[in-house]
């Protein structure tokens, strides 16, 4: 006996106790999409399409219907959907020569849309990154799973590209399509967040970090590994890492992901997991943004601590003498890696900005120790801080203090957060950690070109690695996110500080010169990026190589091709362009 999961023509996902010998095979509509090969299912008279595709997915576009198509479990060649006759008098945002429209496509199904002519669409369309605006076609602001698979089915329809919105703080604005014209799948309504028996949070793809921590730990006095921010929505960050400051003794928000309740390129709506579309479930985790809309997560959740130590010291005079701030650095990066002193439950970041520079971050343990035994090692050699703090607090007053003067619970509608920026990542690797003469490079070029910037920026460096993290205790096979082996992550951000002026044209190059200082030192290493970081000055190809490693990269295309081989879900960056 096999449990089965199957999608309903209504997307009401079920479970059947059935041998899979006894399923009726070549006559049986698809269930969940899939076609010919074992199961023998066709996808004639399925509501996905009529075509079976060369990889084995119903659908009903060139992609499925043409080369490779296999005839004897549908139809092949030209495949038209049945149409009805739409009364909406609204302008479609693009049409095909075949007739009909985008939006009448959309009309006829129900689903709730923007266009550009509505009265909320600007406030919709709105990105975080100010400096990155784009004008989709139409945004979809769907309250059922069928509202998603019928937007997307008609996306696939009229060539129209999609990318979901969750918490839309994209860097590079790949929320919006990374583009003019795309179609945006705005989660806003998909705010469950609940706990089960087991201690699996339940967590709707448009709840926002800070909603999340504030709910699981209402309920049950769960907690997870995630960033600082609240605002940050769930989606993103959990397809494409997700760190915190617990995330060496709990791993990344990526790594909690049990299943995922996903609508795919043809309109199917299945739940990956482990055992039930493997390949599926390792590609949302790390890039899911080229395979799906997530609807849903499940995420397995940790007894959140009874206290938590959060801790900072402010040290001076980094932005001196490059040699000695160098120097300075290689003793916080070999306590770092100190196994008689540093443990997973130590989370340390690094934040400088040519005027300070501090070091902070969380310990599970406690307060005594951290002060007999954690802190006099980490500052032994350094300038004698010019401020410092080490105290115990409860979990969600942790959070809240981190949150940097955000609120831990966030509006579901009209978030109004946004900022005016450029930035770029660094993973450093264990095995290429940072050298004398790279670091003297780097606080070279602060002390020359960071101090007396014209425009505001930051560095922050947080600690990946070390003794028993646990982002790096999992093989680079279990997921798509291939940044197994990294010491540290390192962002460099410039910005405004006026989001009504214009964008100055050196903030670009000063990021890009910072990172540089970094990478040019040391050529011998390869340094990725955070893709979570996404940098949109990198090409397509620039991007794959940053993010992901190039077996996995070559496993992502190969699915990829199977599942979206119309490539519906797109961004400039996204795997196959």
């Amino acid at each position: 006996m096999l449990a089965y999961i199957v999608t309903l023509l209504g997307f009401t996902t079920v479970t059947l106790a059935v041998p899979l010998d006894q399923l009726e095979r070549r006559a049986t509509v698809t269930p969940d999409a899939t076609c010919g090969g074992s199961k023998g299912y066709t996808c004639l008279g399925s509501s996905w399409g009529n075509c079976c595709s060369v990889n084995g997915w119903c659908g009903s576009t060139a992609a499925y219907c043409g080369t490779g198509c296999q005839p004897g479990f549908g139809t092949c060649g030209t495949n038209p959907s049945p149409t009805t006759t739409s009364t909406s008098k609204t302008t479609a945002p693009t049409s095909t020569p075949t007739g009909g429209t985008l939006s009448e496509c959309l009309t006829q199904k129900n689903v709730p849309i923007r266009l550009t002519s509505s009265s909320d669409f600007s406030q919709l369309a709105q990105p975080y990154n100010l400096r990155l605006p784009y004008t989709p076609a139409v945004i979809v602001l769907p309250t059922t799973v069928q509202h998603i698979s019928d937007a997307v089915t008609c996306a696939a329809k009229y060539n129209m590209k999609v990318q979901p919105r969750g918490g839309g703080h994209s860097y590079a604005s790949f929320s919006l399509g990374g583009q003019n014209g795309a179609m945006v799948i705005d989660l806003q309504s998909f705010q469950e967040v609940s706990v089960d028996a087991n201690n699996v949070a339940k967590v709707g793809g448009g709840v926002r970090l800070g909603n999340l921590a504030q709910g699981i730990y209402n309920q049950k006095q769960r907690a997870l590994p995630h960033g600082t921010c609240p605002g940050v929505g769930v989606g993103g960050h959990a397809t494409h890492g997700g760190f915190g400051l617990s995330s060496r003794a709990w791993g990344l928000t990526l790594d909690t992901i049990v299943g995922l309740d996903v609508v795919l390129a043809n309109g199917s709506f299945i739940k990956a997991t482990s055992t039930a579309y493997p390949d599926i479930y390792y590609a949302l985790r790390g890039a899911a943004d080229s395979f799906g809309i997530v609807t849903s997560f499940y995420l397995q959740t940790q007894p959140a601590p009874a206290s938590v130590i959060n801790w900072s010291f402010s040290i001076p005079n980094m932005f001196q003498s490059a040699a000695t701030s160098a120097n300075y650095f290689l003793h916080i990066q070999s306590f770092a890696q100190n196994a008689s002193v540093v443990d997973r439950n130590l989370g340390i970041g690094m934040y400088m900005d040519g005027q300070g520079f501090s070091i902070s971050g969380t310990y599970f343990g406690s307060l005594t120790n951290f002060n007999a035994k954690i802190k006099p090692e980490l500052l032994r050699g350094l300038p004698a801080p010019t401020s410092q703090s080490a105290t115990s607090m409860t979990w969600l007053e942790s959070l809240t203090a981190l949150a940097n003067g955000q609120p831990l619970t966030q509006p579901t509608t009209g978030y109004n957060l946004h900022d005016d920026f450029f930035a770029k990542s660094v993973v450093v690797p264990t095995s290429g950690q940072f050298t004398a003469a790279t670091l003297t490079s780097y606080f070279n070029y602060i002390i020359k070109n960071g101090v007396n910037s014209a425009n505001p920026w930051f560095s922050i460096i947080n600690l990946y690695g070390g003794p028993d993290s646990q982002i790096n205790a999992k093989p680079t096979s279990f997921s798509a996110y291939s940044d197994r082996t990294a010491l540290w992550v390192i962002q460099h951000y410039g910005y405004t500080g006026n989001t009504g002026a214009p964008f100055p044209a050196g903030i670009i190059p000063f990021i890009t010169g910072l990172s540089n200082s970094i990478t040019s030192a040391q050529p011998q290493t390869v340094f990725p990026g955070y893709i979570n970081y996404v940098d949109p000055s990198l090409t397509a190809d620039q991007a794959h190589t940053a993010y992901y490693d190039g077996e996995t990269y070559s496993k992502l295309l190969a699915i990829k091709q199977k599942v979206d081989p119309g490539k519906v879900f797109w961004n400039p960056q996204a795997i196959g362009d």
